[in-house]
């Protein structure tokens, strides 16, 4: 595949991610769509379709191989639920509670939130550039969160909690994923991941339990956008360009998602941003391009963080 096609699909997958969750707030707040019918039903039709993605190709045999072993199985049933769906949920939470722009920057803490940890584990060690891309993330986080205001919040306290919420799930996610995406394709790791969320939020909320009739055609139309294009081939797209470009290259221009993310919150859904939170917006977005600048994604000098397969959720 040549590298301008690579170029082509990573930068609209990471489009489709930060659409797609303004476009989930759009379903909350005009269809009184349930978030966890919304995460559930997500994730079953995305993880269905990543699958038959993986059967069509050459190794259809690993869909199966992943069950062979308790030594493979149980970890991804763990990843599946403490790392695919509480990223999915919390994420979802966050947006129906604030905005798709401050739920996805929120989210985008979670490299820092990994060196912090490493560095706690002594798996790495901390460097000026470290400790630059922490500062600028909390002076974002303050901006974001307060536009520059001491006495209040700009953002409403839950949609805080579960954004920040987001960004641990994610760099949970994010590490426990590596040691089986060392021995199975992520096509088959996250297909498997989504389904085994789907199924467990279905004791929650089934899918089948939707009154489908009252859904308008503009509707139908926002949740097709948000599980085949928000989810299931924005991923695709995703690990498709790792075939012509580095995960470095990869990660950096899918840091035009935040910006999406931020533009189509403000000047579609209208919704309000101060001077402030733009400023913020730009510090996190900054760091976002100096993780992804690194020679190792998130500025993980170990061997527990690999550039080989990132993964990709939102």
């Amino acid at each position: 595949m040549s590298r301008q096609k690579g170029i082509f699909l990573v930068i609209t997958g990471a489009l489709f991610w930060g659409i797609g969750g303004t476009v989930s707030k759009k379903l909350f707040q005009d269809f009184n769509i349930n978030v966890e019918w919304l995460v559930t039903t997500r994730l079953l039709i995305a993880g269905l379709l990543l699958l038959a993605i993986q059967f069509f190709s050459k190794d259809r045999a690993q869909i199966f191989d992943v069950w062979k072993t308790k030594k493979i199985a149980i970890p991804l049933i763990i990843f599946g639920l403490f790392g695919m769906l509480a990223v999915q949920y919390t994420y979802m939470a966050s947006i129906e509670h604030g905005n798709a722009a401050v739920a996805t920057l929120l989210q985008y803490l979670a490299p820092v939130m990994i060196i912090v940890y490493l560095v706690f584990r002594k798996q790495t060690v901390l460097t000026r550039r470290d400790v630059f891309t922490v500062t600028l993330a909390l002076i974002g986080c303050f901006f974001l969160l307060t536009n520059g205001s001491v006495s209040q919040l700009s953002v409403p306290a839950p949609a805080i909690i579960w954004g920040v919420l987001s960004g641990v799930a994610l760099a949970f996610y994010t590490l426990y994923a590596i040691p089986l995406l060392k021995q199975f394709d992520s096509l088959v790791i996250v297909g498997w991941a989504m389904i085994i969320g789907s199924f467990f939020l279905s004791w929650i909320h089934p899918p089948w339990q939707m009154n489908f009739q009252a859904l308008t055609g503009e509707a139908i139309f926002y949740l097709v956008f948000v599980i085949i294009f928000g989810t299931m081939i924005a991923f695709w797209f995703y690990i498709k360009s790792l075939q012509s470009l580095s995960a470095k290259e990869s990660s950096l221009l899918a840091s035009i998602e935040p910006l999406a993310a931020v533009f189509t919150t403000v000047f579609w859904l209208n919704e309000p941003f101060g001077h402030f939170q733009w400023i913020g917006t730009i510090c996190i977005i900054f760091m976002i391009f100096i993780l992804a600048l690194n020679k190792e994604p998130a500025t993980i000098k170990s061997k527990v963080y690999k550039e080989e397969k990132p993964l990709k959720i939102s």
